[in-house]
């Protein structure tokens, strides 16, 4: 569905996107994480057709998107990071406008766009005003307009940016409801996200900095990498622990999560990790709580695979 070989973009001096592969097949939720300046929307502008590609090939649905663009286009639903929606004209407007700007004539949108509207909740919201939603609502206008040509590739931009936890997981369930209802006629959604509990939820992940993926698999693929390799440790107080953790020659890394830390410790060094500190804390005027072994997350993973780039 999408096929991305060796795609680069440069802005004068910076190399916004490096060299990029990214294979997509139906069916798929492939997620793009990174932090800001990584490469994430560059890539789905490219993919879009909305720059131009310094270098590489980018395929949609078969079609070359710098040959073959407007076929390629008619095959993608695309919803950018900031609203892009008129807020002068109301919900069920917006989306006319979208549909018959791609083509659709009334008997074709008119059907299509309700049962889209109801699918993302906004039925009874035909009449309102964009600019009078709330922001999860504007979301899902955004979402919805992208799917009233009935697109087989969906290309989100960090969709849930800004809306409220109950939103982002309502908009995750569409999600999911689309893949599931169009999977026999081929549909597949790039989405970029900055949210770890998000990419948790696609199928693949790739990791994104400095325009490169730097890592690439499922989730659990992903999170296999650290097996057997991060220790929680609990006490306090906290930067005493972290300094006198950092300091174990087995120790690579120490990150604060919340309460606790994490370390990223050699291979089969855990348990040898854990008895030092046990001593060493207490005798450095710390308190020792506990520490045991954890399943790595992909926060873990990310930090790792971004520091090993460094």
């Amino acid at each position: 569905m999408i096929e991305a070989k060796n795609i680069h973009k440069s802005f004068g001096e910076v190399h916004a996107v490096n060299g990029v592969n990214i294979s997509i097949p139906s069916g798929e939720i492939y997620g793009m994480v990174g932090s800001d300046g990584a490469g994430k929307t560059t890539t789905l502008r490219l993919m879009v057709g909305a720059l131009t590609l310094d270098a590489g090939e980018i395929s949609i649905c078969g079609f070359d998107i710098k040959r073959q663009t407007e076929q390629a286009r008619a095959n993608i639903g695309y919803l950018s990071q900031r609203f892009s929606m008129y807020e002068d004209l109301t919900v069920l407007e917006n989306i006319r406008f979208f549909a018959e700007v791609r083509g659709l004539t009334a008997d074709q949108w008119l059907p299509r766009c309700m049962e889209i509207l109801d699918f993302v909740g906004l039925a009874s919201f035909k009449d309102r005003y964009a600019g009078q939603l709330s922001g999860g609502m504007k979301q899902k206008l955004g979402l919805a307009s992208a799917l009233v040509t009935r697109p087989r590739v969906l290309l989100l931009d960090e969709p849930t940016t800004g809306v409220d936890p109950v939103t982002r997981q309502d908009f995750w369930q569409l999600l999911i409801k689309l893949v599931v209802a169009d999977s026999a006629e081929g549909f597949s959604v790039l989405i970029s996200t900055p949210y770890m509990d998000e990419a948790a939820r696609c199928h693949r992940i790739g990791f994104m900095k400095q325009g490169g993926l730097i890592a690439e698999g499922t989730p659990s693929e992903l999170r296999a990498k650290l097996a057997n390799q991060v220790v929680e440790l609990r006490g306090s107080p906290l930067s005493l622990l972290k300094q006198i953790a950092a300091r174990e020659a087995d120790v690579e890394d120490v990150h604060s999560f919340g309460d606790r830390l994490h370390l990223r410790v050699r291979a089969g060094q855990s348990q040898a990790v854990i008895q030092n500190l046990k001593q060493t804390i207490p005798a450095e005027g710390g308190i020792f709580s506990d520490a045991r072994p954890l399943a790595a997350t992909l926060e873990d993973v990310f930090i790792a695979f971004s520091e090993n780039l460094e």
